[in-house]
């Protein structure tokens, strides 16, 4: 569904947003996209279990364990921090993949990087016996296929895509999707520009960049100032915002309206890829710190 703006942005610009979140009540945004096609490909092989990587709120575990669940797979989350194995209780999003079936492993923040080697993926498949992987973030050719499908024939018309970027499936599935009118704009949660080689991987097209100045000092990370715009956009267009991922690319492409970054005219759809179960985690976070709220019920 998009849903514009009731915003009067200067130099006549036009803001949608279009409601991914809303696809679906747990699995929603990008991640019901990434999931898709891996679970058609999972049950073509015959597989029982879903097995996958993430960290301690991370929307992919939630979304793994609950699809695994609905679909009738078992499901395994190698879980970033051993220090994490007693805290379950205290993490919703850990709390709710156990609560859908989830079985943990949790490893050590340097057994974690080698995630992607074929002789830490050979103990995992003998401790754990045959299982249909899926990357950390859900991000494989599958995965970009699904993205693929974000845009449709209603969203001819705009002339910039901008949305957030984790490990780079969402907006790979937008570029090689997009029209040639279209510039794609990608907003990286993460610091660095390793993203840009991860996302050349799956796209041929040209007609993107990545804006890196909205990160908030990495991911995970947020600040006061993206809290109070979290918080103000809601209570301005009753549109909630996750502080990981879309909140940090709305915050912006705000931004760069304000800095006429965009010419006039333009007409800029915002995707907006869920991710909502993270806030009762990071308002956990934030509470910790003494630091504000963000002020929306998930």
């Amino acid at each position: 569904m998009n849903q514009k703006l009731l915003i009067s942005f200067p130099n006549s610009i036009s803001v949608t947003i279009k409601r991914e979140d809303l696809i679906h009540t747990v699995v929603s945004g990008n991640k019901f996209r990434k999931l898709k096609y891996n679970l058609f490909q999972a049950k073509a092989e015959n597989k029982k279990t879903l097995l996958t990587f993430g960290g301690a709120f991370s929307n992919h575990i939630a979304a793994v364990a609950f699809a695994a669940k609905e679909n009738g797979f078992q499901s395994i989350g190698i879980i970033r921090g051993d220090e994490l194995k007693d805290k379950i209780a205290a993490n919703p999003t850990l709390q709710f993949a156990q609560e859908c079936g989830m079985q943990f492993e949790f490893v050590s923040r340097e057994a974690y990087r080698l995630k992607n080697e074929a002789a830490f993926l050979d103990e995992l498949k003998l401790k754990f016996g045959d299982f249909f992987l899926i990357p950390e973030g859900g991000t494989n050719a599958l995965a970009i296929k699904g993205c693929e499908e974000i845009l449709t024939e209603e969203d001819r018309g705009f002339d910039y895509i901008c949305c957030a970027v984790g490990t780079g499936g969402t907006i790979s599935g937008i570029i090689n999707s997009a029209l040639p009118h279209q510039k794609v704009l990608g907003f990286p949660a993460l610091k660095g520009d390793f993203l840009q080689d991860e996302i050349r991987i799956f796209v041929q097209n040209e007609n993107w960049e990545l804006i890196t100045d909205y990160h908030f000092g990495g991911y995970g990370k947020v600040k006061e100032d993206l809290i109070g715009f979290i918080n103000q956009f809601y209570a301005d267009n009753q549109i909630p915002l996750d502080p990981i991922y879309t909140g940090k690319m709305v915050f912006g492409v705000m931004d760069l309206i304000q800095k006429n970054y965009f010419p006039a005219h333009s007409n800029i759809l915002l995707i907006h890829t869920g991710g909502l179960q993270g806030i009762r985690g990071m308002n956990v976070k934030l509470k910790n710190k003494q630091l504000p709220t963000i002020a929306i019920n998930v």
